[in-house]
């Protein structure tokens, strides 16, 4: 019952309602509250002069509600109904209840004639009197009758006692203005509750008051409780009981308003056989009310379930956020402890290259020296004869030395600047671009629906340019002709050719693509798809595809020769070399060893590629074998340990890798000598020929990945090269043992 309190309390004073009234706007106040927010107004504005004026509308027609408005919405809130006429503007004030209230103008005191009296009142109340309700703040003005003519609410005034009653509060004063004390004594005659300082002041035991019985609260609450109810009388005929009910002015009447003829002519009925009725009515309403109650506190449920919902999913949400954070920046973490490693390598190869450099050249000057300090000593000699018989010789070994010491001798090989620059643009446009997206699966699924698609369609692959060259595959693909969606770009997917998982190998907006380092004789499956701002596309239809056919069949110990077709590769040469014969035959124009690669790398199968000396001049010692992709290519082939090599002269070779020579083998190389080499990654090793004859033992072994064909050389030879050969018979027909030789 406490959410009732606020009903049952006065929009004026704020206390529980005492002897309410009803104003014609069906608002309740107590009976001192009217008495004290009364405004009396100027005699002109009298009813009688409003009456006379012609208005023909009875004085008191105040409940009819349904035909007259009480006042305009235009207007500043007040009005007149009925017979009443607009009261003057009063400047309002703040009920404790938040309620505008208009207080009491204080008049002039009118004359004697003009004062009437109220039962039970205190003071005259003036003629010509305006109340506001404080409510809605309509205004009428009162009639001769003054406050009596409003009906007194005793549902209200028994809902009230009630109230106070279940709630056995302390009783508080009837009388005071500001927080109410503790009420002292009641009066049964007055049936009021007074304090002590009120009771001395608005109570005194002098004059008729000294015969009125005082009483303590509790005692006086049972006798009030006690008494009977008073039977509510009709405001017209004030001796009359209210016993009929007219159903057109919708209000209780007497006996005597229906003879008077003013409700005569109206319907009638009994007033207890209306008041069940009307208890059934709001009873019914009250059921629909009651409903949307029930829901109301169904839906508060809910909502204070939603309270802790989301405080738990608060802190879920936190945490999930917080991880992801944390993995975003490990990741990042890991990535730059990458690039550290990048930027280690980067540091540790130049300096190994500058030191190589300096040794070299520390070399190479001190013979220069040598030589010079020689010869100047050869000139001091006196001895013509003997003089002319080393001297052509000197002459050429100065000669060659200077030579030694030609273009780009002295330039550094490596630069001390790291070229290498970090991109992270795009990494911080993506952090700060990071956030919350806000569309939920289900909503992405609705719209899915009733949204059409605007990522791009399936690309359709050109299958009459889409090939295959040795361990090289190209695909092209283009759009459907009918499609109008814009393409940001394309994603290329390979599968690994043994009918694995596919993997990105092209990610941009070209539709041709070249894949290169497959494997020989594999068959790989390939698809594409389209994207854009909106998502990503279907995938295309699957394309097989199957590189370069095997070359010899099997034979007893089941190795495959793979017939490959490839040529030196332009882009993978130092700038050194030189290029010809579709880029079959390589020379250099640098006395520097350099290094180029084939356009084709071999990571399965059985492989061998023979390679012809056209020139030899000065006995060199050119580097043949194979190579990563990042091999060095300013120093000899096998100085790193990217490549695997066999370097030979005139007379003998070495092994290299990594700078370590191993193996020597005599036997060497001359104008028109043939250096092949045999790659095989069933068993993982090197093996080199000379002139159609194993030279050494097996060169390298565990062997793995990716290698391209290479060779490094200097200005004195010239080599061409030969690919699409066979395996040699020697290797088909028996086994290197552990040593390397054949049998």
């Amino acid at each position: 019952m406490d959410e009732m309190e606020e009903e049952l309390k006065c929009p004026v004073c704020g206390s529980f309602f005492r002897e309410p009234i009803i104003l014609p706007c069906t608002h309740n106040i107590c009976l001192a509250c009217a008495r004290n927010i009364l405004v009396q107004t100027p005699d002109a504005e009298s009813p009688q002069s409003s009456r006379a004026s012609g208005s023909g509308v009875s004085d008191y027609d105040y409940l009819d509600l349904d035909k007259m408005s009480l006042y305009s919405e235009a207007d500043s809130g007040y009005g007149s109904y009925g017979g009443f006429v607009s009261a003057p503007t009063t400047p309002c004030q703040k009920s404790p209840n938040g309620v505008r209230v208009f207080p009491p103008s204080v008049p002039q005191p009118p004359p004697q004639q003009h004062l009437l009296l109220q039962p039970g009142s205190m003071a005259p109340i003036p003629r010509n009197s305006c109340i506001t309700c404080p409510q809605c703040h309509r205004s009428l003005i009162l009639d001769e009758r003054g406050l009596r003519g409003f009906a007194k609410n005793r549902v209200l005034e028994g809902v009230v006692d009630r109230y106070q009653q279940s709630k056995a509060a302390a009783l508080k004063c009837q009388l005071c203005e500001k927080s109410p004390k503790e009420a002292t004594v009641m009066c049964e005659q007055c049936d009021v509750f007074y304090c002590d300082p009120c009771r001395l002041r608005c109570h005194p035991p002098r004059g008729p008051l000294a015969k009125h019985r005082l009483v303590p609260p509790a005692q006086g609450r049972i006798s009030r409780r006690a008494s009977p109810r008073k039977t509510s009388t009709c405001t017209e005929h004030e001796l009359e009981n209210l016993s009929m009910y007219c159903v057109q002015c919708k209000m209780p009447v007497c006996y005597q308003c229906l003879e008077e003829g003013k409700h005569g002519t109206h319907e009638v009925k009994a007033l207890g056989a209306m008041w069940k009725l009307h208890k059934g009515q709001l009873s019914q309403a009250l059921t629909g009310l009651s409903d949307r109650a029930t829901e109301a506190k169904e839906f508060l449920v809910q909502l204070r379930n939603m309270v802790q919902h989301i405080q738990e999913n608060g802190v879920e949400f936190e945490a999930c956020l917080v991880a992801q954070c944390d993995a975003l920046i490990d990741a990042l973490n890991r990535r730059k402890a990458q690039l550290l490693s990048r930027v280690n390598k980067e540091h540790e190869h130049k300096l190994k290259v500058v030191r190589d450099q300096i040794s070299h050249c520390t070399v190479k000057l001190r013979q220069t020296t040598g030589l010079m300090e020689y010869c100047l000593e050869v000139i001091k000699e006196n001895d013509p004869s003997g003089f002319l018989q080393i001297s052509d010789a000197l002459i050429r070994r100065v000669h060659m030395t200077e030579g030694q010491w030609g273009k780009g001798t002295l330039t550094p090989r490596m630069n001390s600047d790291f070229d290498l620059t970090l991109d992270s643009g795009p990494l911080l446009q993506t952090i700060h671009q990071l956030d919350f997206v806000q569309m939920k699966a289900h909503w992405a699924v609705i719209l899915s629906v009733f949204v059409p698609s605007s990522v791009p369609a399936a690309p359709m692959l050109q299958l009459e340019e889409c090939c295959t060259q040795n361990n090289s595959a190209t695909l092209s693909w283009k759009q459907p002709p009918l499609s109008t969606i814009a393409v940001d770009g394309y994603i290329l997917e390979l599968d690994d050719g043994n009918m694995g998982l596919f993997r990105e190998v092209y990610v941009g907006t070209e539709t041709i693509c070249t894949v290169d380092g497959l494997h020989f004789n594999s068959t790989y499956k390939s698809r594409v798809k389209a994207f854009n701002a909106s998502g990503v596309g279907q995938y295309s239809k699957t394309l097989i595809m199957q590189t370069s056919e095997t070359g010899l069949p099997p034979c007893d110990i089941q190795s495959i020769g793979t017939v490959a077709w490839f040529t030196f590769d332009p882009a993978s040469a130092h700038q050194d070399i030189i290029l010809s014969n579709d880029n079959l035959t390589v020379s250099c124009n640098s006395y520097d060893d350099r290094v180029v690669m084939g356009n084709s790398a071999f990571s399965r199968g059985v492989h061998y590629w023979e390679m012809t000396v056209d020139r030899y001049d000065n006995h060199p010692d050119p580097a043949f074998g194979i190579a990563r992709a990042d091999v060095l290519k300013d120093v000899m082939l096998g100085k790193d340990d990217k490549a695997w090599a066999m370097y030979v002269d005139n007379n003998r070779s070495w092994f290299m890798h990594n700078n370590s020579h191993t193996n020597r083998t005599d036997g060497g190389i001359g104008k028109g000598a043939t250096i092949g080499i045999l790659l095989d990654f069933t068993r993982r090793i090197l093996i080199f020929l000379i002139n159609d004859e194993q030279q050494g033992p097996v060169a390298f072994e565990a062997l793995e990945g990716v290698y391209y064909p290479a060779i490094s050389l200097n200005r004195n030879v010239q080599i061409t090269l030969h690919t699409g050969l066979p395996i040699p018979d020697f290797y088909t027909t028996g086994e290197a043992d552990a040593t390397g030789s054949v049998c």
